[in-house]
């Protein structure tokens, strides 16, 4: 398959993405107005009807951005270039794997424990713990020994556990101390866009950084390097500094208490620690169990985990699959790694701005979802049944697009669903299926066309627990809908009456 395709996609792709962007933020009307193309009023029309609450929703969003991208971009930094480096170190094919096992089992087990504490010891306290623990993970890769990797790789799969479960456990809460949480699924579209924003940039970064000057040793009679494919671990390592600083200072504590409120913090977002506490009184694994035990007796937090597994077990099915299915096995094909990546990333942005688009219009996340998923599962089929390339290129990108939709979809509706005193812990048993899935797709030799049919039946199967979530949260006529855009996101009860009437409600639901 020639370039030419992938160059072409590309820019069809750029021009959409700019359309729905200056759409989604309002730009597009002030164009139209100032062209003549829409009425003198229609300006005045599109600003928030409340210009308090928007200045503090910008304030907050700043804050977030700047650490959160500052945390995918480490991420991100280091992606491309971990099994290039193990290889460099003439590690075999069979090591390699048991080094990804083991991340991905950390991250299922330690992760897990570690992530569910963050409702006890502080939100935010966990975000630099991240931070801590992916560069002593970065650290490890300058030693060519299989063990210190490991501890690496370990080290790695806490810190990603951490970062798909605190960040977002952090913003929720935040928001609804403000008092802005309608403005959530704005603020997880904006997450999602600068993130895709972000992996392009990283990846343009961590490429002239590996190729800067080779790897060589720091002393000759040692295992530590320096340079070639460890400079983006450092760029990173650097990035993660930046990042864990920017948290101490810009961020307020918060906990999984439903009895503390932000409003002790001062205005610079600073915690006042004269009045902050810890989110239980109870010990942290009290907190874990608990968690288990909402989970598993509410179905509406049930349906929400298993729904986020299937799909992000899906989608880190297809991160590792593309590059076969669209090689077809042979290592002599060269393709334009880096233009097909972008095109996802600019494909998965018109999804973070097509999802602002749909809640201005007043589509309920619930309701959006199931398209979502409907739309993933039939661009699976596509890509495992295509009978040429370009068809199988197309329906990535049109699962990238449902990519965009899905992380401020998801956010919002775990936002209302799952109850704060149990959020990041509630999140990190998320996860576990999760990586059960990412395990098996990595010990289990299967080719890039049944991993896909896989895929489909994965996301169909969460379409239709999307769509049962769906009706759960559609009370019968005459009485109020559950709006994940609207429903209290804190309880006004403290946390130990929190509980035990979640408990209650799900006994009877």
């Amino acid at each position: 398959m020639s370039e030419t395709p992938f160059f072409g996609l590309f820019c069809i792709a750029v021009v959409v993405n700019v359309g729905v962007t200056l759409k989604s933020t309002g730009l597009w009307t002030v164009i139209a107005a100032k062209l003549g193309m829409a009425p003198p009023d229609a300006i005045a029309n599109s600003e928030p009807s409340d210009p308090e609450k928007d200045k503090q929703h910008l304030e907050l969003i700043k804050r977030y951005l700047l650490v959160y991208l500052l945390a995918t971009m480490s991420d991100w930094l280091q992606g491309p270039y971990v099994y290039a480096l193990y290889a460099d170190y003439g590690y075999e094919q069979h090591e390699i794997a048991i080094l990804f096992v083991a991340g991905f089992g950390s991250s299922m087990v330690f992760g897990s424990f570690v992530g569910g504490m963050a409702d006890w010891g502080g939100r935010r306290t966990f975000v630099i713990l991240y931070a801590m623990f992916y560069a002593l993970s970065c650290m490890t890769k300058h030693f060519q020994n299989f063990w210190v990797l490991m501890l690496g790789r370990l080290l790695g799969g806490v810190a990603t556990s951490l970062l798909f479960s605190v960040f977002d456990a952090w913003l929720i809460r935040a928001h609804s101390d403000r008092h802005i949480k309608n403005y959530l699924g704005k603020s997880f579209s904006w997450a999602c866009y600068g993130n895709s924003i972000v992996a392009i940039v990283a990846g343009l970064i961590a490429n002239n950084a590996a190729s800067s000057f080779p790897m060589a040793k720091v002393f000759d009679q040692t295992n530590l390097y320096y340079g070639g494919y460890l400079n983006p671990f450092d760029i990173s390592l650097l990035a993660l500094g930046v990042c864990g600083a920017c948290a101490a200072t810009l961020w307020e504590e918060n906990y999984g208490d439903d009895g503390i409120s932000a409003a002790s913090s001062n205005d610079s977002g600073s915690a006042d620690d004269s009045q902050a506490k810890k989110g239980s009184n109870g010990l942290w694994y009290d907190a874990l169990y608990q968690a288990f035990l909402m989970a598993m007796r509410n179905n509406e937090i049930l349906f929400c985990g298993l729904i986020s597994s299937l799909f992000e077990g899906s989608m880190y099915i297809f991160v590792f699959m593309w590059t076969p299915a669209m090689t077809g096995g042979d290592a002599d094909i060269k393709l334009p790694f880096g233009l097909i990546f972008s095109t996802f990333m600019v494909n998965c942005m018109i999804g973070s701005s097509l999802f602002g688009i749909l809640m201005d219009k007043g589509i309920k996340v619930e309701n959006l979802g199931v398209g979502i998923f409907a739309l993933a599962s039939f661009s699976m089929f596509i890509v495992a049944t295509a009978s040429n390339k370009t068809m199988a290129f197309i329906a990535m990108n049109l699962f990238e697009v449902s990519v965009g939709l899905y992380w401020p979809t998801m956010g919002t509706m775990k936002g209302s669903i799952v109850p704060e005193s149990k959020r990041a812990a509630i999140y990190n048993l998320y996860r576990i299926p999760l990586n059960f899935i990412v395990l098996f797709s990595l010990l289990t030799d299967l080719t890039p066309t049944t991993s896909f049919f896989l895929n489909t039946i994965m996301l169909g199967t969460a379409t239709v627990l999307q769509h049962l979530l769906r009706n759960r949260r559609v009370v019968p006529q005459g009485t109020a809908e559950k709006d994940s855009a609207t429903e209290p996101l804190v309880s006004a009860k403290s946390s130990e009456d929190s509980t035990d009437d979640l408990f209650l409600k799900a006994e009877t639901a």
